[in-house]
């Protein structure tokens, strides 16, 4: 398995490219700002030990900065997003050609730790 490491560097406004249509979607998790660096899991529902991580990012836009994981490229299904190695948040869908966001519930921790800078 290989390891991607992420920038933590903000992003400018229009600057976050999605790889989405067809079976193709994404899910954009917003998060408070104290999870910034911190890596989030999501895998397939049918298959948990298939994970894929990203970095919660600050996102500058016009109506100011906000916090969240962007992963784009998921096939459309049932995704598990991880609390822990062990105990999945949540259970969502991701249709094709769309975005699904969800709001990372205040009290819930991420499971990984932080991205080095």
């Amino acid at each position: 398995m290989t390891h991607t490491h992420h920038t933590l560097a903000p992003s400018g406004q229009g600057t976050v490219m999605l790889d989405i249509g067809g079976d193709i979607g994404a899910l954009i998790i917003h998060t408070d700002p104290r999870w910034h660096g911190h890596e989030i899991e999501v895998s397939p529902a049918d298959n948990p030990s298939h994970r894929t991580h990203a970095a919660v990012r600050a996102r500058h836009t016009s109506g100011g900065v906000t916090y969240c994981a962007v992963i784009d490229a998921l096939p459309s299904g049932s995704y598990l997003i991880w609390q822990a190695s062990v105990n999945p948040l949540t259970h969502l869908a991701v249709r094709g050609g769309a975005v699904t966001e969800y709001t990372w519930p205040t009290q819930a921790v991420p499971g990984r730790g932080l991205v080095s800078p």
